[in-house]
């Protein structure tokens, strides 16, 4: 053996009792589990003294924008010091394959927010699987800090295949969005994201969904959708989808299932409801939240779809044009815009979390539109347009708009998982990019009881490892993978905040992947173990 964990606490990701074992690993595999009394202890290379800390599978992140993360930083230490070894990444319909050059440049103005504007990646892709081999490369050949499973994004899609207009796709680009779907399953990707309140992705009809979905469950993948609306229409944009992929035969994944904004506080229960009926009438669905109540975008998402026709350039010109401002201004302080969930927008609720520009950052990272705007003596409206033109929609926010109670009644719910939707860009980012997994161990476990420890490791592992059809991955198993956390429930706790995002977490001492430390004693080795991981299915 390698290595041996004596004397571990085995929270097996199963979501059934723990256990004191000895966990011996080979290679990137676990070798042998050894409960006391059931014969000679493993012997290996290495012994780590677990003495009672909880050993567990990975968690995974099944909603990551680390897309550029995983190229720029090796350590991609806030992932990795959460106990993450594979992130799910291609989220909310945006993201850089497939492209052309065309689509690219768009792309990588439009989602600057994200993931910055790429100025330090050389992008020589073009394809999924040219994407997910660039990944694999990794840093001179040697791979990435954490396993990544890819979502070919739909947006993406169809600023190939139709562009930047609010139209519905000719039969012949649709003819071609299915092919980019079905080349880039086949490929690896594990199935299709959409981001139905950005451009371009919200101009498709239902029933170019459901053809593009149609293709997705040939090849056993999921769908996974950013909605319609979190706000005003949230329950008929949940039904949409159920309705949506049951047509269409899909599994169905729910990106960051909360139900925001003051029309539905307290209505989680409504939701769970409708789950419940979907479920119980045979529909194949899972959704992922973050145990927090803000949550984070970028400055522009907030527009009405009308103004984003056309790309980042037209957006630009538009706010330029002070009679256009002024429609603009109007849908979203006043209708309520699509890009706001159909909600009059709360200035006071708009927290600048980061910018493209550093220049503009003294000004607005850390204060609300509505404090910068009474800063410069000005209306908010006037603020957030010359913000949004200086720093060429490249702004970052948090959009303080949720409710605990939502919050704690959904992640309760049988098919939760964990996903951070954590954005690393910015210089005040939303603190659940560092914290999500030890904040739902620390505070929604030890603190609050919201969940028991084994429960809340199977929301953390198992359950997605289920749905991305990993067979191997997600429980402390003789044969699965060896990637696996060595945790404190004591301690264990995140250490990120709101004010201070970037603070590592606590209680989490070791972690491996494929076998490797990629942390010890609490800090980052430079072992680089992840790769991609591909689903082969054929239609």
């Amino acid at each position: 053996m390698d290595t041996v964990f004596r004397d571990a606490r085995v929270i097996d990701g199963s979501g059934g009792p723990s256990y004191r074992a000895d966990v011996a690993l080979a290679g990137d595999r676990i070798a042998e589990i050894r409960r006391p009394g059931a014969g000679p202890r493993p012997t290996a290379r290495r012994v780590v003294e677990a003495n009672g800390l909880a050993l567990s599978p990975g968690f995974i992140d099944m909603h990551a924008h680390s897309d550029l993360a995983l190229l720029r930083d090796p350590a991609h230490t806030a992932k990795a010091a959460q106990g993450v070894t594979l992130e799910v990444i291609g989220q909310d319909g945006l993201s850089y394959a497939p492209v052309d050059d065309r689509t690219l440049a768009a792309v990588r103005a439009q989602i600057a927010g994200w993931n910055g504007d790429g100025a330090d990646i050389d992008f020589t892709w073009r394809t999924t699987g040219e994407y997910l081999d660039r990944l694999d490369h990794g840093f001179a050949g040697e791979g990435i800090a954490v396993n990544a499973a890819y979502l070919i994004p739909q947006g993406t899609l169809r600023a190939l295949a139709v562009g930047w207009e609010d139209r519905p796709a000719t039969p012949a680009e649709t003819e071609r969005m299915k092919r980019l779907v079905a080349e880039g399953l086949a490929q690896g990707a594990v199935g299709l994201s959409s981001g139905l309140t950005y451009t371009p992705g919200m101009y498709a009809t239902d029933a170019e969904l459901t053809e593009l979905c149609r293709v997705v469950a040939a090849y056993s993948g999921y769908y996974c959708p950013h909605h319609r609306s979190y706000g005003k229409g949230a329950l008929a944009a949940y039904e949409e989808m159920i309705a949506l992929t049951r047509r269409a035969g899909c599994a169905l994944h729910l990106a960051h299932a909360t139900m925001n904004f003051g029309v539905n506080e307290g209505r989680a229960p409504e939701l769970l409801a409708l789950l419940d009926a979907a479920l119980a009438a045979g529909a194949d669905i899972s959704l992922d939240t973050y145990p927090y109540t803000p949550g984070c975008t970028t400055l522009a998402a907030m527009l009405p779809s009308w103004a984003g026709e056309g790309g980042p350039e037209s957006v630009l010109a538009r706010l330029r044009d002070d009679a256009t401002a002024g429609r603009i201004r109007y849908a979203m302080e006043t209708e309520g815009a699509d890009g706001c969930h159909g909600v009059p927008i709360d200035w006071e609720a708009i927290e600048v979390s980061g910018v493209a520009d550093p220049a503009l950052a003294s000004a607005h990272v850390g204060r609300t539109i509505a404090r910068a705007a009474r800063e410069r003596g000005e209306e908010p409206w006037a603020t957030a347009r010359r913000l949004l033109i200086a720093d060429r929609l490249g702004t970052a926010i948090l959009q303080h708009v949720g409710h605990e109670e939502n919050v704690r009644t959904i992640m309760r719910h049988r098919v939760h998982t964990g996903g951070s939707d954590g954005i690393l860009q910015g210089a005040k980012p939303h603190p659940r990019a560092y914290g999500t997994f030890p904040h739902y161990l620390g505070r929604y476990v030890r603190e609050l009881g919201v969940l028991s420890l084994e429960e809340c490791v199977a929301h953390l592992t198992s359950r997605p490892a289920a749905r991305l059809r990993l067979p191997d991955r997600g429980l402390v198993r003789v044969g699965h993978h060896a990637d696996l956390v060595l945790f404190d429930p004591e301690t264990v706790a995140a250490g990120a905040t709101f004010e201070a995002p970037r603070t590592l977490p606590t209680g989490i001492p070791y972690v491996l992947i494929a076998g490797r430390f990629v942390m010890e004693d609490g800090r980052r080795t430079d072992v680089l173990a992840g790769r991609t991981v591909r689903r082969t299915a054929r239609p």
